[in-house]
């Protein structure tokens, strides 16, 4: 949404960067303040796989991003860049500044999770807009389950619904292949997920079997497993630090496969050799009716 968002407010003319809310797992001293403009920033920075997949989406479409510890100076030099600044919170935070709009969304796939958790309860209730996404494979019920509990605690917010649509490179490949599903390791693991967007693109291109990584895991990603039994058979992409990096690359590598498809925000291949052949899988947001992000932006810079 937030890239969407970017989106729009380029087209409009204006100069945008993402602000993305503190990912504390190194020197907090050294990162008091990041500016990520090219994917050589991330290297520079020493990001972890959970951080990159954060920037690199950002990135991939032209829009620096901010980060780090002291979120006041992290805003003073982003408005010397940029006319819009956008707050991109994870999911548990709420916006660091007062803003001019704020935007939420809600996941129909994780029906309920919009009123049962903290601080995302916080962020519906005090939203101008909620989007509720994946309309295109969620269940009509959850879907208008979640209208209904964001009507309930706010009833002044615009709904906007929208399809997620997934995208690959070349969906052909994926026919008839016994494949290996990577998707994003939080989403899997506590964020209470057991399907991502690779999975979707296995069943809807024909994988001919989603296999099993569990026999193949080493490390930290065995551990994993055993902290989440829930997570199935899907690989979550963990990569807090270098040995869950290795330790994803050994697994992925020593899996019998003949395709490994890619679910995460980020190109694993960046952060590693990935010896099999892959497929990536992106998703981006498709608003459906009127009015959409771009009316309620033009609304909102009228003002």
């Amino acid at each position: 949404t937030t890239r969407r968002v970017a989106s729009v407010l380029k087209g409009l003319g204006l100069k945008v960067a993402a602000i993305r809310h503190p990912m504390p797992y190194g020197d907090l001293v050294k990162q008091k303040v990041q500016r990520f403009a090219t994917y050589a920033d991330l290297d520079l920075h020493e990001c972890t796989i959970e951080e990159r997949e954060e920037y690199e989406p950002h990135l991939d479409t032209g829009v620096i991003v901010f980060a780090g510890v002291d979120y006041e100076a992290i805003l003073r030099e982003a408005e010397k860049e940029v006319d819009v600044v956008l707050w991109d919170g994870g999911n548990n935070d709420f916006s660091f500044y007062k803003t001019d709009l704020l935007i939420a969304v809600a996941d129909p796939l994780r029906p309920g999770h919009e009123i049962a958790y903290y601080p995302g309860e916080v962020n519906i209730r005090m939203a101008d807009v909620v989007v509720i996404n994946k309309v295109d494979t969620a269940n009509a019920e959850d879907i208008v389950k979640v209208r209904e509990n964001v009507h309930a605690i706010n009833p002044n917010a615009i709904v906007i619904e929208g399809a997620s649509p997934i995208y690959v490179d070349d969906p052909e490949a994926i026919r008839g292949k016994r494949v290996l599903v990577v998707e994003d390791g939080p989403t899997l693991t506590h964020g209470g997920m057991k399907i991502g967007a690779g999975w979707v693109a296995a069943r809807r291109f024909g994988a001919a079997e989603i296999v099993d990584p569990r026999p193949f895991a080493v490390g930290e990603i065995t551990a994993t497993y055993k902290k989440y039994p829930e997570t199935g058979c899907i690989l979550p992409a963990m990569g807090y630090g270098d040995q869950q990096v290795r330790d994803l690359e050994t697994t992925i590598n020593s899996s019998d496969v003949d395709l490994v498809v890619i679910g995460t925000p980020i190109d694993l291949t960046r952060v590693m050799k990935i010896e099999k052949p892959s497929q990536r899988v992106r998703y981006e947001l498709e608003e459906i009716g009127k009015p959409d992000l771009e009316d309620i932006l033009k609304k909102m810079l009228n003002k």
